[in-house]
């Protein structure tokens, strides 16, 4: 028969033990796990984007978190307002600084975290700074609407971006497109993590990825490179190169 004292110093090392493995599970978590949070005052505009390819499967794999706030639940008047009328005149509406800064305030705040304010006044989002945002513990980002924001909402945030020198009517879309750039390349978003390694923009700004082709090999008469069908990796290689370098300057980058 086990004496009491040497059953609880058993069972503090089972407890131990639990706890250890435990800890590990819980620091692997922390260490694979980023939140997204994004503000925006049209959020069931993001339903599809959650439910379906990629950013429905890592978000069930727990490999990432979104959350979506609603602007408007911060307005503190029976209408839920927003925007209102530029000082000094001029056309449209611009987002109200209040709602916005309550709501940051409520979002919990992981360790290291970036709050980006998606605006055309931005710096232009590239691969090199979606690698740097994939090491974050938390994104923040603030799709705007209508004219813009007002300008106060500037000192609460870390950078502004933009994804294009063209007119879009939100801050919507920037947001899922910053959102699948990040979340491709948090590890084992991506099943084949080599994916990521080799393709455009991933070693440089101006690398475009070589041209593609698969079944059949002869479509409408127009055939599929022998080089890629006779197995010669080394040749293959050579071609994949060569034709890279020709996309990049057909693209005028």
């Amino acid at each position: 028969m086990i004496s009491s004292s040497k059953l609880s110093v058993l069972n503090k090392g089972r407890k131990s033990r639990t706890y250890g493995i435990l800890q590990v599970r819980f620091l692997f978590f922390l260490k694979t796990y980023m939140r997204f949070d994004i503000l925006t005052i049209f959020p069931n505009l993001f339903d599809s984007f959650l439910h379906e390819t990629l950013i429905a499967k890592a978000l069930k794999k727990k490999l990432i978190s979104i959350h979506i706030h609603d602007i408007r639940s911060q307005t503190t008047d029976k209408h839920h307002t927003v925007d209102d009328r530029p000082y000094g005149g001029g056309p449209g509406m611009i987002l109200k600084v209040e709602p916005i800064v309550r709501m940051l305030r409520r979002i919990p705040k992981k360790k290291r975290r970036r709050i980006v304010l998606l605006s055309p006044q931005g710096k232009f989002f590239t691969q090199r700074i979606a690698a740097r945002y994939a090491k974050l513990d938390q994104l923040v980002l603030i799709a705007g609407r209508y004219e813009g924001f007002d300008e106060r909402v500037s000192r609460y945030v870390d950078e502004e971006l933009s994804i294009g020198q063209y007119v879009l009517s939100g801050g919507e879309v920037p947001a899922m497109a910053v959102t699948e750039t990040v979340s491709r390349l948090i590890p084992k978003v991506i099943g084949n993590a080599e994916a990521t390694q080799d393709e455009s923009f991933s070693g440089s700004l101006t690398y475009i990825e070589y041209p593609q082709f698969t079944r059949p090999p002869v479509f409408n008469g127009k055939r599929v490179p022998p080089v890629l069908l006779a197995g010669n990796h080394e040749k293959i290689a050579a071609w994949r190169k060569a034709h890279a370098r020709r996309r990049k300057r057909l693209s005028g980058t």
